[in-house]
């Protein structure tokens, strides 16, 4: 299964089930997100621990167990695979790849189908319906204006970009200060740039030019899943994406 960075996952993890709820794992049929090889393959977990992988209507019989303490092992004919919890609900299951930062994502069919067939669209997804939320309600409680009102009143953009591919390029752990990951960020468009990763914090940033500068400034957002779609705002418009800005320092 192709693995992704993202960011959002440990943020929502509150709100998830336990993979222990087998009955919810067993009750959907799961289709693995992959934003390169656009073959489906649909995960079915049998409660007899007998998985089922279909590609394309072509099916392999494998097995699945669930290890607890979180953890699920995924056995096929040439290799298994131990997976860790990310997040679970009725229509999305993010699991960890065991000792990395990366997750394999799995869509309920009928959402797959309809609206949720890329890494963009569920992380989208999870934002709107997890974070977005509580940050809506943190607002009403804080200024006693109704949510609708509230958005009326501050109108923000949401920017869609292409399906991309993510690749570490280096790590650097400097003896005083963060430890900072760079990316490279490839969209199907062509368009391509860097994202560093700040560890510390999980903020992100890329470099750019901005207001006539000639020196690049450090543009940062909340998240690395902002920061990217970010990244590809500016350099198809050059414009700052508004959602999730921090702020641009030298």
């Amino acid at each position: 299964m192709r693995t992704y960075i993202s960011d959002i996952i440990p943020r929502i993890q509150k709100f998830s089930q336990k993979l222990d709820n087998l009955t919810l794992l067993t009750n959907q049929h799961w289709v693995v997100i992959d934003d390169i090889d656009k073959t489906k393959n649909v995960y079915i977990f049998r409660q007899n621990n007998e998985l089922l992988i279909s590609q394309n209507g072509k099916v392999e019989k494998a097995k699945w167990e669930y290890l607890g303490h979180n953890s699920l092992l995924i056995d096929r004919k040439e290799e298994s695979y131990l997976f860790k919890h990310g997040f679970f609900d009725e229509n999305i299951l993010a699991l960890k790849i065991d000792s990395k930062e990366e997750y394999a994502f799995l869509v309920n069919e009928t959402k797959f189908d309809k609206e949720l067939n890329s890494s963009i669209n569920v992380i989208e997804f999870l934002n709107k319906k997890y974070i977005e939320s509580s940050v809506k309600r943190s607002i009403q409680d804080q200024t006693g204006l109704s949510i609708d009102s509230y958005i009326d009143s501050n109108t923000i953009e949401i920017y869609q970009p292409p399906n991309h591919t993510i690749r570490k390029i280096t790590e650097r752990n400097p003896l005083f200060g963060t430890m900072t990951e760079q990316y490279l960020v490839e969209f199907e468009d062509g368009q391509k740039g860097e994202v560093f990763l700040e560890n510390k914090d999980k903020t992100a940033y890329f470099k750019a030019k901005i207001n006539g500068m000639w020196v690049k400034s450090k543009i940062f957002y909340s998240n690395i899943d902002l920061c990217i779609i970010a990244l590809h705002k500016y350099l198809k418009t050059g414009e700052i994406y508004e959602v999730g800005f921090i702020g641009a320092y030298e």
